[in-house]
Order: structure tokens, then C-alpha cells, then sequence
């Protein structure tokens, strides 16, 4: 399995070592337990499940728990469902527990489920086992993974999202990634951000950030049409998804496919613009991708000068952090460098766009 780690950047004779995005963790929220509204039960079982995580022994409820989830009746899969997905969440420790009591086979056979509510509670309780770093390889090696991209594609919007946290949880074990890309995560997880609510746009762009430093990955992505969502979202300021976008398309932005659909998708103007009025962790990225769009391309680097760069980059190489004021002025040298005649006849063909 090939993953990428960006390389230092050399320009005439000058080593620049640690170009790569930084803190891109916190523009991410970890996708944790389900947030979604607890779901309804009776009384008695209501005060059980309260008892159970009270107590410091909840074994034999966990038991009955996974036993009921074989049951042939839907309704009690259903609750033993929802309780254990109550019990993970709520206590950590009963994680590993119910893990170890034989839930997660069970669990996984309700993913598949025909009854969207059914699966949708299964997803729920596998994604918060799956916050117990310990289950992580069971809930894999339990051929969770083509359950869970199917839950992305057909499930309700719950299970949509809690899926694509699970996928995201899973693919924190690095081969999991290679598996869960082949397994059709990918296309899913594009659709959802762009399709999906402020929740879904979130938990999309934090999975495909994390699948995304697989080359392999990279390139399903952007035959997805990834780049069209992100550009989108980058260019809406009140998206709240600015920075989160601009994080997964510097992943991208390392391969050749990704750097033209960037360009196809009228991201140039959109990054100059970030320059120009974002904030500084936002300039930071933004000045990033732009210095690997250009730095092999004549005509790109055109076409970056021609929609105004080098003003807000000359700002931000004064007034940014050491880093991103690094970029800038490498960025500046490129784009001041003498350009060929036939490069630039080229070049003078495309098309200034409007900026956002």
C-alpha cells in the first residue's frame, strides 16, 4: 500500500522543508459517538438501561443484549439494538465488554438489513464500539466494511453519517484504507458532500481527508467529481466548511488528476480569494495548494498572476505566520519567473474567470 507524505519543495537551488499543511487535525471534529436523539423506550426498560449504566457490572444485561440480537423477531433486534448503542455511548468501558460478549458479528448482520430503522440502529452501535481502539480490527476482520459503504449509500441520513464516521474510525488503522476505498466508500462519501446536511458535509470531508493519503484513494476521489463540492464550499464563506474543504483538497492536490480538476472545477479564483480575505489558517492552506498547482505548470502559474495573486501574496509574505510567509514568497517567485514564448501564447488562450 502506497501513502503519501508530502515532500519538501526546491526552487532554484533553495531547499523548503516543511511545506505541508499544519493542525489540519483541528479543523476536524473527531466523528465521536452518534448525536443523533436518544431513542424512545419504555419505562421498565428505560430504568434497566439506566441501572445498567450506573452499575458497575453490566455483563449480564451486555449478555442478554447480544443474545436478543439474533432473536427472530425484528422488534427485539431492535431494542437490543438501540440498548447497546445507548451502553456504548454512555459508558466507555462497556465498549470492550459488549466487543468481547460476541456483539459485533450480530451488529454487522443488521447493517445489511432490508429495514432502513434496523440498519440504522446497527450502524449506530458499531460506531460507537468502533470509538474503543481496541475493536477496531474485530469490527474490520467481522467484514464490517462492504455493510457499512452500503448503509452510505442506501441508508437513511442517520445512518449516511454514522457510516461514514465508522468508515472514518476504521480507516485509522492504515490498511483498513486500501479496503474501505475498494470497497466503494469514495463515490458515497463525495455525494454526501455535497448533498448532505452540515453534518454529513462535515463527516464526509473528515473521512475523505483520512482515506485521501492513499494515492489510490486520491484518484477514486476525483473521478467522483470531489472537486466541484470543495471548490464550491471554499467559495461560501458562510459554509462554515472553508476550512475543512481546503484541508482535503491539499491531500488532493499531490496528483495530476486532482491539480487539473481543481483548475476545470474554477478553483483558482477561489483560492486567490482566500488569500486575499480568509483567515490566516485559511490563507495558510490556500497558499499551500497553490504553490503545488504551480510549481509545474507555466500555464497554471499564468493563470494564478492573472487573477490578481501576487498582491495578497505579497501581504500575507509580510504580514502572515513564518510559514505560510515562507509559501507566499516562494509562491511570488514562481510567479515572477520569465516564462517561454510559446508558454505564454498559450497561456494568453485561456480564459480569465471571475472571482467569487
Amino acid at each position: 500500500m502506497e501513502t503519501e507524505v508530502q515532500s519538501n519543495f526546491t526552487y532554484m537551488g533553495r531547499s523548503f522543508s516543511g511545506l505541508g499543511i499544519t493542525e489540519s487535525s483541528s479543523a476536524f471534529s473527531d466523528c465521536n459517538s452518534d448525536r443523533s436523539g436518544e431513542f424512545p423506550t419504555t419505562s421498565s426498560q428505560s430504568r434497566r438501561l439506566l441501572l445498567a449504566c450506573a452499575s458497575e457490572n453490566s455483563d449480564e444485561l451486555i449478555r442478554q443484549l447480544v443474545s436478543d440480537l439474533e432473536s427472530d423477531s425484528i422488534d427485539v433486534q431492535k431494542q437490543a439494538a438501540m440498548e447497546i448503542r445507548l451502553l456504548a455511548k454512555n459508558k466507555p468501558e462497556n465498549r470492550l465488554k459488549i466487543a468481547r460478549a460476541g456483539a459485533i458479528k450480530p451488529l454487522v448482520s443488521l447493517i445489511s438489513s432490508s429495514d432502513l430503522h434496523l440498519q440504522e440502529y446497527g450502524v449506530t452501535a458499531i460506531l460507537n464500539l468502533s470509538l474503543c481502539d481496541e475493536n477496531k480490527e474485530l469490527i474490520a476482520a467481522s467484514g464490517a466494511i462492504k455493510p457499512l459503504v452500503r448503509a452510505l449509500n442506501i441508508g437513511n441520513s442517520t445512518a449516511k453519517e454514522n457510516s461514514a464516521c465508522a468508515l472514518l474510525r476504521l480507516s485509522q488503522i492504515e490498511e483498513n484504507k486500501i479496503a474501505i476505498g475498494r470497497s466503494g466508500a469514495i463515490p458515497p462519501l463525495v455525494n454526501l458532500l455535497e448533498a448532505g446536511n452540515f453534518r454529513g458535509k462535515k463527516d464526509a470531508s473528515t473521512a475523505l481527508f483520512c482515506l485521501c493519503t492513499v494515492k489510490e484513494n486520491k484518484i477514486r476521489a476525483v473521478k467522483a467529481g470531489v472537486m466541484k463540492p470543495l471548490v464550491e464550499l471554499m467559495a461560501d464563506f458562510s459554509s462554515n466548511m472553508v476550512d475543512k474543504s481546503a484541508f482535503v483538497m491539499s491531500v488532493l492536490i499531490s496528483i495530476a488528476e486532482a491539480r487539473a480538476a481543481v483548475v476545470e472545477e474554477g478553483g483558482i479564483p477561489v483560492l486567490v480569494e482566500i488569500v486575499e480575505v480568509g483567515t490566516q489558517r485559511q490563507k495558510e492552506i490556500a497558499v499551500a495548494i497553490l504553490l503545488q498547482l504551480c510549481e509545474d505548470s507555466v500555464t497554471y502559474r499564468t493563470m494564478v498572476a492573472r487573477e490578481g495573486a501576487i498582491p495578497p501574496l505579497v501581504a500575507l509574505s509580510q504580514s502572515g505566520t513564518s510559514r505560510a510567509k515562507q509559501k507566499a514568497e516562494t509562491l511570488i517567485a514562481l510567479l515572477r519567473q520569465p516564462r517561454s514564448g510559446n508558454a505564454a501564447a498559450a497561456a494568453e488562450a485561456i480564459p480569465a474567470r471571475e472571482s467569487f
